[in-house]
């Protein structure tokens, strides 16, 4: 298989996510992955890519005593720097990535604009490129 042939990140990927402000608070952020069934969110600060929260960050942040999550904000709790790709990435190179860092999420932005995100590929996206690939 040549390179022109090797799927890409934007056949997998979840398009159009759903994101979630740097200023709200974890509540917030609990209830909207809660709602919609969702383990990351994307952080975006008036319309820019600045961080990504997961499920998990949010399950730790809970048990703390002191994190007050009607208070503590996600801009707290996020992770400041994400891995990103473009959507004509390779999925291979962006699978071989997120396992050598154990990322549970590759946010997917544009080439032009790398702060405005449009998609993103988590580790189910990649179990369901690789049924379809194995296939």
């Amino acid at each position: 298989m040549t390179v022109t042939d090797q799927p890409r990140i934007s056949e997998f990927m979840t398009p159009v996510p759903e994101t979630i402000e740097a200023e709200l608070t974890l509540a917030q952020a609990r209830e909207r992955m809660f709602q919609d069934g969702i383990r990351h969110l994307p952080v975006v600060q008036n319309g820019s890519l600045v961080g990504i929260l997961s499920q998990r960050d949010v399950a730790i942040l809970e048990a703390l005593p002191e994190c007050d999550m009607g208070t503590c904000t996600v801009a707290q709790a996020m992770h400041a720097q994400p891995f990103t790709c473009g959507p004509n990435a390779l999925v291979r190179a962006v699978a071989e990535e997120m396992a050598a860092h154990k990322y549970g999420t590759a946010i997917v932005v544009e080439r032009e604009h790398p702060a405005r995100v449009i998609g993103v590929f988590t580790t189910i996206d990649a179990l369901r490129a690789l049924a379809k690939l194995a296939s």
